[in-house]
């Protein structure tokens, strides 16, 4: 029953989703189930009165933000106690105009309306669930609202190990240990207990309640405000219980028409296609395959000190194929070459591990018809490209790279798997030595072995690296020796 996945993609719902998961699966329990209803801008008021029946002009109401905001009364995003005009018109002037939270700008489109329940501060609490490695961990202070301040501190936890049930005593004597009120005791340790059930059996990775509202007269529970996580990959086990679940973006990251084209790509691939603009005047691109090397990737650029060049996050990987490619390529090279020319010049990482399965011949085909296309807008804004990769068919796909960039008059810079992963990135910011300036054999059948003599003296001129397979290669000054057999080589192999 309590079985759960230690790692998680945990990501954040809104408040209407989070009450809607939970009003529709908790068992009985002393919670009230209420009314809910969601607004956002894209709808009318007419079509919203039809769903929302249970609204009329007498129902007091409050009316909250609902876009991800931490700390919405204190920010004055929250109107209780109003009339369901005034709820209207509360919210059509929150919309109107640009808001600033911290250093973030943005607009306010999704609202929550709910039944306004008036009630004292000091009934009152706080509960949470946050997951951690080798279990959960469950705070509660009988404190709440939006001045409860350091709940860490202040809160009593209890910590519930994987594949364990909390029963009612340890959660009477270790949580509600400065609740005096023994009507309330109970109706918060029956709360609780299923309220954990509920969060277990759902993969939430965190909840939190905040104020928890505790009526001893009618012995009824109110959940006032809620802010929830769930394990994403959990959504084929439960679909069902979740309904029609969107993850959210949080509050200023609304999504450019070029990230929503990708993410359709990707919804209709059985590849993965993904991509998130970070900064649009960034200098330094990526186009990288695989969800693991684009993390290595952006990690690698942050650590050279490069965070603020840093123009997107992304990843194509899977097996897409040329057409997918090419419209992922463009879609980048497009937002690349959108803003204004660097007085530096633009990089653009083209970057990947060894892949499994993905034909990387076709994957640099599509990138390349990408290049095509762009050429005179890459030229302009002086980008260089620097690509490493290996998998299925890489030879093909780096010559044929490497030919496009002598076509389009583009400096690209190509290696294969000889080099490190993530050196082309100390490359391409000249923080590190640029292989170029002295290339290296690239035949991947043709090495050489030799006992007495380092294999350092290998050397190739750049044209004859990128014609193919090489015939034999020089070691010291005899040609024919037997001692030169062609076994392997540890040096970088460069194919530019």
């Amino acid at each position: 029953l309590f079985n759960r996945t230690i790692k998680m993609s945990s990501r954040a719902i809104t408040e209407f989703q989070a009450k809607t998961i939970v009003y529709n699966n908790i068992d009985r329990c002393p919670l009230k189930i209420l009314p809910i209803a969601h607004f956002d801008l894209r709808q009318r008021w007419d079509s919203f009165e039809n769903v929302n029946r249970w609204i009329d002009q007498e129902t007091r109401l409050v009316v909250k933000v609902d876009q991800l905001i931490k700390r919405r009364g204190k920010l004055g995003l929250i109107e209780k106690d109003v009339s369901y005009l005034s709820a209207k018109k509360w919210i059509k002037s929150k919309s109107e105009k640009e808001i600033q939270i911290g250093k973030i700008h943005g607009y306010v489109t999704n609202f929550v309306i709910e039944p306004y329940i008036p009630h004292k501060e000091e009934d009152e609490c706080y509960v949470c669930i946050y997951s951690v490695r080798s279990g959960d961990v469950v705070l509660f202070y009988h404190r709440g609202g939006i001045d409860v301040g350091d709940v860490d501190q202040k809160s009593e936890n209890l910590f519930i190990p994987l594949e364990k049930t909390p029963n009612y005593d340890e959660i009477i004597s270790k949580l509600l240990i400065h609740l005096k009120c023994s009507v309330k005791k109970q109706l918060v340790a029956e709360f609780i207990i299923k309220l954990y059930e509920l969060y277990v059996n759902l993969h939430f990775t965190y909840l939190e309640i905040n104020p928890l509202f505790v009526n001893r007269d009618e012995k009824t529970i109110y959940m006032l405000d809620i802010a929830a996580k769930l394990d994403s990959a959990a959504d084929f086990i439960c679909r069902r219980q979740w309904g029609e679940i969107e993850f959210p973006t949080p509050f200023g990251r609304q999504l450019l028409p070029e990230e929503q084209y990708v993410a359709e790509l990707d919804s209709r691939s059985g590849a993965s296609l993904k991509l998130t603009v970070l900064n649009r005047e960034g200098r330094i691109w990526t186009m990288v395959a695989g969800g693991g090397a684009s993390v290595i990737y952006c990690d690698t650029i942050c650590d050279m000190g490069e965070a603020s060049e840093l123009a997107n996050y992304g990843e194509y990987s899977g097996a897409p194929t040329e057409v997918q490619t090419y419209e992922y390529a463009k879609t980048i090279l497009k937002l690349m070459t959108s803003t204004k020319v660097h007085k530096s010049g633009k990089l653009l990482i083209i970057g990947g591990s060894i892949a499994n399965f993905t034909n990387v011949a076709d994957t640099f085909k599509g990138i390349i018809l990408a290049l095509e296309e762009y050429r005179l807008e890459l030229i302009r804004h002086k980008v260089s490209i620097y690509v490493r990769r290996g998998g299925p068919n890489f030879q093909e796909g780096l010559r044929l790279m490497k030919e496009a960039g002598k076509t389009l008059e583009i400096p690209v810079h190509v290696y294969g798997t000889d080099t490190h992963m993530t050196a082309i990135v100390g490359m391409a910011m000249g923080k590190v030595f640029h292989c170029s300036k002295n290339p290296q054999p690239v035949a991947t059948a043709s090495f050489l072995l030799n006992t007495s003599q380092s294999t350092a003296s290998l050397s190739m001129d750049s044209e004859q690296a990128s014609s193919g397979p090489v015939e034999q290669l020089q070691f010291g000054s005899d040609k024919s020796s037997e001692a030169n057999r062609e076994l392997f080589s540890s040096k970088t192999r460069v194919w530019n």
